[in-house]
Order: structure tokens, then sequence, then C-alpha cells
């Protein structure tokens, strides 16, 4: 049958999976030739080795048992007794040879022990009594029970935890079976080798690749405000301000740094001002709307901080192209023009994605990681820390943050993982020193004063301020997200960012505090003023000075607020970590100054008792760090990860009491406005299908009888009646992505679970070459005694005949924990083993969020995950999509 033909069984291009059309996923997938890839990886973990894989025995079928009892008197060759005790754990050689070896046997075993013979490579019998199996007191059927093949995972689906790591133990038990020889333990060693070597290229890379955004952005900020020209000092074009004026004690002694005024001999003051505010408004629009186009043209996915869908990718959600080539390319370039234009956006969230789509890359290289989904998600996992690590320069603290806030699974030999990973990229950026200063980060300080106990309740202080800043900043952003989606500018992201940029120009220039880059302005605001050399921001005034320094302090605190809540969200690779340490520092700067000026003014005050006559008593950078660390926990409601952070930025030991005091209080404060921080809310913002297995809001006290699809609303296929067209039929008609398989309509005795693709391939492959069975064949999904298995098609190789399932009287909590804890796609409740409803992963998201927006839960039956309903969510902000969101819908 032709190959245009063959095509009947199948359904839309986007469902279909053969080698032909290259629309398998298995997994992330993330540019044109991975198509080719996932079919590669499929025939190697799917014993795919032949033209035909139904002409071999399906021994990929998961078995638990270590070895298959023969009957006593029955002695088989050394070969084949390693052969059947492996069985369901391996992939067969060639059919060809298995049939050979089988034909041997039975030849073999005919003489020796009549009445006995084994089945042939599909697993049907020859005639005569069949190898009875004595610990299950039935037949040895080659179609054993187990999870079935795997075509791969479609795109924006969900992986099966449970079926990936029960692969991965099979892998690791043949290989351990197979060590021998000398040659067997260095597959061992090889094979255990891989991650590490992996880990350690994703470090190295991370490395590289935030020194080298480091420098750009810094050349392109600088930018913004003139030139170092060539001259006697040394200056090249290509230099940034810092090192064109290195070794000079102030700015004013820099020769060869160039401002765009004096560029065009532009004398008057007056004008110097506007020509320089014009420069630095062309260039902060120039910047961000080219990292505009690059998203828009080059890769979606590189929009934003990309931390809520590295979230729910390390949940178990696939993400086709998120982590490929051309979106580490884009947002590599597009965050050095984004963070050069001015914008209130980090680098430092972002920096986790570039990491992750390393990992990701440098896994294809790897089989034994790259075709399987829970090891890419445990590597993904460490990949994080590495983004933290040379984000913030604090290898733990990445560590941290990627246990706390980005893994869904972190076990042990994860956070080993994450360390090791993390440890490289610090060390890689380290050896690059991109700013000759010996630090990780600009903005790394440290300090050589201590702290009094009066100053408990100013740091408590910033932990409340913090806390409201988080609650009314996660507030305000979303307000402004649902209005941008809800009118035109969501069709035009490059207009909008223009407007963006222009306004945060007009409104940054003339705040001194502002108009600095943002690692800049925050190493300013966090450093002693005894350590200032040339104070360009006017930080270390004192006297009557020190008022207009509070008022800029706390004006660009509250404008920054505005301009932060605006930025994030646009079409350009941007964090909201930096600025928001940007804005704690800018309020704890102030604080500390007020405090300092207090205890100036009253020396002798009671409160000021345990001050030192002559010597510093408050020290503002320290209120500065402080006030940043509470910002951080208000937004991201992190704890742990912040304070440990924070203290590997400032190397201050004594100081972690005051940071984990005033991250707590920011905490219990912006847990107040909600429980959810700024990524979690994104994610639901979004609508991705993301069930947080530390999360422990209370789950409604209902059956789950109440929320499941119940047996009368859903598409079952039953055991046997069926041919190709018929099953094709139902494709088309039901818009879903598996169907329950049960024995008949009647009695609806569950016999498994069968996705939509696995049907769609196993269907395509025999219908093709070299079977070319008709649309008439006959397919089924039970053992037919009778049947021919060169004229039917036994479609239980692709069927999940072991799946997980519950009473149907169980409660919503039970069930919530199998999801949470087990990571299930989909759960089949039963009663005496007749099947009476099915509750997805979708559909349970959908009733918690319901439960917690204090949306209508809808009625069950019409939480069925469809095709269309795939689509919500994970385009949002492209354009493509209607703004109603399901609940309108429905």
């Amino acid at each position: 049958m032709s190959s245009s033909s063959s095509d009947r069984y199948g359904v839309p291009s986007e469902a279909r999976a053969s080698p032909s059309d290259g629309a398998i996923s298995g997994g992330i997938i993330d540019d044109e030739n991975d198509a080719d890839d996932a079919v590669a990886a499929h025939k190697q973990d799917n014993t795919l080795l032949a033209d035909d894989p139904f002409e071999q025995s399906p021994s990929t079928k998961l078995s638990f048992k270590r070895k298959q009892k023969l009957p006593s008197g029955l002695q088989l060759p050394k070969f084949l007794s390693s052969r059947i005790a492996t069985l369901g754990e391996t992939s067969p050689p060639v059919p060809q040879l298995v049939n050979a070896r089988t034909r041997r046997v039975r030849e073999q075993t005919s003489q020796n022990t009549p009445g006995h013979q084994l089945p042939d490579s599909n697993g049907h019998d020859y005639g005569g009594p069949q190898i009875s199996d004595t610990k299950d007191g039935g037949p040895l059927d080659w179609y054993g029970e187990g999870p079935g093949r795997r075509v791969g995972y479609d795109d924006l689906t969900a992986i099966d935890w449970i079926f990936e790591y029960t692969k991965e133990r099979q892998r690791l038990r043949l290989l351990y079976s197979r060590a021998t020889t000398l040659f067997g333990y260095t597959q061992q060693l090889v094979d255990a080798s891989q991650v590490w070597l992996v880990l350690v290229a994703t470090g190295l890379a991370s490395g590289v690749l935030a020194a080298s955004i480091d420098i750009a952005s810094d050349w392109l900020g600088d930018l913004k405000t003139g030139y170092c020209k060539s001259g006697t000092g040394g200056g090249r074009f290509y230099l940034n301000k810092l090192f064109c004026c290195w070794g000079h004690e102030e700015w004013a002694q820099c020769q060869d740094w160039t401002s765009w005024s004096d560029a065009l001999h532009v004398g008057s003051k007056g004008g110097k001002y506007v020509v320089e505010y014009i420069f630095y408004i062309v260039y902060s629009v120039l910047f961000a709307m080219c990292a505009s186009i690059l998203v828009r043209d080059y890769a979606k996915y590189a929009k934003q901080s990309g931390i809520p869908e590295i979230k729910t990718v390390l949940g178990g959600f696939v993400i086709r192209r998120f982590m490929g080539f051309w979106t580490l390319v884009v947002k590599s370039l597009g965050l050095c023009l984004a963070v050069a234009s001015g914008l209130w956006l980090g680098k430092e969230g972002p920096l986790v994605h570039v990491a992750c789509c390393c990992a990701n890359l440098l896994m294809k290289l790897s089989p034994s990681l790259n075709n399987n989904e829970a090891r890419k998600r445990e590597v993904l996992s460490a990949a994080a820390a590495a983004g933290i690590s040379v984000a913030f320069g604090s290898p733990i603290g990445g560590v941290l943050f990627s246990l706390e806030q980005l893994s869904y699974y972190f076990p042990d030999k994860t956070m080993w993982q994450s360390f090791v990973c993390a440890m490289v990229a610090a060390v890689t950026l380290q050896a690059f020193n991109p700013f000759r200063t010996g630090k990780l980060v600009m903005y790394q300080v440290t300090y050589t004063s201590g702290w009094h106990g009066f100053e408990m309740l100013p740091f408590a202080l910033l932990g409340v301020i913090g806390g409201v800043y988080g609650g009314t900043f996660i507030k305000m952003n979303m307000k402004i997200a649902r209005w941008r989606k809800s009118t035109s500018l969501s069709k035009s992201p490059v207009f909008e960012v223009i407007i963006v940029s222009a306004i945060t120009a007009l409104i940054n220039f003339p705040n001194i505090f502002m108009r600095a880059q943002s690692s800049e302005l925050v190493y300013t605001l966090f450093a002693e003023c005894a350590a200032v050399t040339d104070d360009q921001f006017g930080i270390c005034k004192t006297g009557a000075a020190s008022a207009g320094v509070i008022v800029l302090l706390l004006l660009a605190g509250a404008l920054g607020f505005v301009l932060a809540s605006v930025t994030f969200g646009l079409q350009i690779p941007a964090g909201i970590l930096l600025p928001s340490m940007a804005i704690g520092a800018l309020y704890g700067r102030a604080l500390g100054v007020v405090l300092e000026i207090w205890q100036k003014s009253f020396p002798n005050a009671v409160i000021f008792a345990a001050c030192e006559p002559d010597i510093p008593c408050v020290t503002p950078g320290t209120y500065a760090i402080i006030g940043a660390a509470s910002a951080l926990g208000g937004v991201t409601r992190m704890t742990v990860s912040i304070v440990v952070i924070m203290f590997e930025l400032t190397g201050a030991l004594t100081y972690v009491l005051p940071i984990m005091i005033a991250v707590m209080i920011s905490k219990w404060v912006g847990d107040a406005f909600g429980k959810r921080g700024i990524y979690e809310t994104w994610i639901q913002f979004n609508e991705y299908p993301f069930l947080d297995n530390h999360d422990n809001s209370p789950v409604p006290d209902v059956p789950v009888s109440q929320i499941m699809t119940n047996i009368g609303d859903l598409a079952v296929l039953t055991a046997t009646g069926h041919t190709f067209q018929t099953i094709h039929d139902f494709l088309v008609a039901q818009p879903y992505r598996g169907f329950p398989v049960v024995s008949d309509t009647d009695h609806n005795i569950l016999l498994g679970y069968i996705s939509r693709t696995e049907i769609t391939f196993a269907l395509k492959t025999a219908a093709a070459e070299p079977r070319n069975m008709p649309p008439t064949t006959e397919a089924y999904f039970a053992h037919q005694s009778l049947a021919d298995p060169h004229s039917t098609l036994d479609l239980r190789p692709w069927m999940d005949q072991t799946p997980i399932t519950l009473n149907g009287k169980a409660s919503l909590q039970l069930t919530v924990d199998m999801f949470q804890k087990l990571g299930l796609r989909y759960v089949l409740f039963c009663d005496r083993g007749a099947l009476r409803g099915l509750l997805t992963k979708k559909d349970l998201w959908y009733v918690l969020t319901s439960a917690k927006d204090d949306r209508p839960v809808m009625g069950a039956g019409v939480l069925r995950e469809e095709d269309r309903g795939e689509e919500r969510g994970l385009l949002a902000g492209d354009g493509e999509r209607d703004v109603l969101s399901p609940t309108e819908e429905r």
C-alpha cells in the first residue's frame, strides 16, 4: 500500500507518528531535525530494529520477574536461557536471528520433551501445550501485562514518570547483567560518566555565556551615554566605560571616554543635556526593539524569564522547541539588548533558561539521557542551579533555588549533580573574570561592620515593606497582563515594546539612580561609603543634602515599581529578580540613611546607647541588601535560597540573622495577599497544567466521583470487533488524547488504556511496507487464540495493560496525592474491575484552580481533555488565540 493510502489510518498531522512524516515528539524537541532524532530514539528504546516492528516479539514489555520458570525436565541451551531471563527487559536481536534461535530450540526441545513447544516470535504457539509459568499459573505469553510501548510524547502533553523510571531500571539491569567481561565493565563506566560529562559541559557553557552576556550588555548599556575613543590612554571602541577608564580613581580624570555631546562638540550645558537625553532615548528604544523583533521572528519561547515554563517542564510537561538551539541564540542575544535598553528587567531569571537550553542540547549527545524524559528533567534541574550560580555568583544558592523554587522531583543524586554543575559554572565565570575585580557579579560587596540590637525593628519593618511590595506587585502585574491580552497590543508586541521603552527612557534619564544600569545601581546601593572612591550618585552625602538623596531614592523606587510591573510580561527576554532587588535596595537604603541621620543627630539617645563614639554606627548599605532580600521574598515567596544568595553576595555571616528575619516577615505579609509567588501566578495566568507537589493548600472534601468523567461520557474502545477503518473513523470522531479499553460495552471490564499516538503509529506501520494491510484488517486489544498474526493486528503491545486505578468512591484528596506524588497523567476508576470513570491531569488542575480562584467547577464530563484544549495558555500573548478564558468558552 502506498504512503498516501496509508494516511487514511492516521489522524491530523500533529498526532501522527511515523519515521516518514517526522511528527513524533520524544520529549522536549527543539528544532526541525529533532523529529528524526525522536524516531531514532523510538527505534532504540522500543526495539523497532526492523522495517516491520510487528514481525518482532514485543519484548519491551515490562516484567518485574527476574526469570521465567520452565517446567521440570525442560532444559534449554545456555544462550537461550539467558535470553529468556532478560525477555521483557531488553531490546531483541534482529528478527531473523530471533526466529532462527527459536526454530533451533523448538527442534531441540521437541526431541527431548515431547508435548512442549515454544511460541513463535509473534507470541503464538504452533500447536501443543504452551510452557506454563508456575509462578503465575498461566501460559507464558510474549504479550504479558505491562505499560506497553511508547512512540513518544506529543507536544503540550505530560510525561509518564512511572514508565520512564521503570524503563531506566530495565536498561540498567540489562547493562549490569552483561558486565561479565572487561568490555561490559567499560560499558558501565561510560554509561555512568555520561551524565557527569553533560553536567560539566553545561556548567562550562553557562559560565561562558554568562560572562559574554555581562560584557556585551555592559558595553551596549554604556553606549547610550558615550563611547571609548582610541587615545593616549589606550582606549578602544569595544571597551565599556569601566575598562576605558581603568586605572583612574575618578571618572573626571578619564580622557578616552567621550560623551555624545562632546563628540558633537556641543558647548552649552543645556545643549549637552538635551543631546545626551536624545541619544539615551534613541539607543534605549533601538535595543529594546531589536530584542523584540528577534523574539517575534525567530524564537517565541525566548520571551520573558522562562522560569514559569521551566517549572512546568520540570513538572512533567512537554513543550517542543522551548529549549532548542534557536531559543538559546535568541535568548542570549536578546538578553544583551534588553538589559542594555535600560528597561526595568534583569538577566538573572533568563540565565536559568539559557543554562537549561545548554543542558538540553548537550543531552542529545547522550542517548541514555536524551531518550528518557525523567532523567532529562533531573539534568535540567541541575542546569537551573548553574543558571542561578552564574546570575548571582552563588553556587549553593543556585542549588537551593532549584530545590525550593523549580524542581518537581529532586532526589539526593540530583542535589549532588546540581552542586557539581553550579560549581563548574561559577569557576568558569570566575576564570573569565568579566569585571576584572575578582567578583562573580558586579554587585558583590563586603561589609566590615556589624549590626546592633536596636536595628532589629527597622529590619523587621523592611520585611513588612517587602511583603507589601511583593503582594502589590503581583496583583498590579496581573491586571496589566490581563488588560494587555484583552487589547490589540497583544497582536503588536514590537510596538508595545517600543512604547514602553520610550516611556521608560524618558523617566529614567532625569533621575540619576534610574539612569544607571540595574547591576551598577544595586552595587552602589549595597556599598559602604568608606569603600566608595568616586561617589557619582551622591549616595554618601551628609547633612542637609541627605534629604534630597532620600527623596530621589524613594522616587526611583516608586517609579521603578510601576515600570517593572509594566515591563514584566513584554515579548522580550526579561527577568524580575534584579529589578526587585533594585527596588528593595532603594527603599532599604532610604531607610538606612534616615536612621543614620537620626543617630548622628541624637547620638546620646537611649536607643543608640550601644553605638561607640567616633565609629559609624549605622551602615545604610546593609539596609539596602536586607531590603533587596525582603523584596525578593515578597515577589517569589522563597526563603532559604534567598538568605543563602544574599549571604554569598556579602560574605558577612553576621548579617544572616537580619536577612532571615526580613525574608520570613516578607513571606508572611506577602502570603496575606495571596499564596502564589510571581512565577506560580504566571503559570496560573498562562494556564499551564502544573500540579505543585509542594502545595499544601486544602483540597475540596468531595468524592472523586463528583469530579471524574463518568463512564457514560467516556469514549472507550472494546477488546474486539475492530478493523483499521473503524478505528480510523473512531479517532476522527473523538478528539481525545487517549481511550480506556474495556471487554465490552455491557460489562465494561477494564483491560487497559491506549493513547491516540500509539494507535496511530501502529496502524500506519501495519498499513505501510512491507505488510500492506488493507483497511478491512481486523485489529484487537485482547488475546485471540485463533487469530492469524499475518492477517490481523494485535494492539496489546501498544496498550498500557497496567494503568493506575482507584476505587470510584475514593476521595479527591487521595486522587490529588496520587497525581502529585507519582506524577501521573491519568487515573482510571473502577468498581470490582468494571470501569467507572477517568480523571486526567488537566481535569484535576482545572478543578483545583477553580476552587482556589472561586470559579464555578463544571459538572462531570465537560472536563475531558480535548486537542483544542492543548493549545490554551502556552501560546498566550502571541496573538494566535481568542482572549476568552476556558471558563468563558465553556
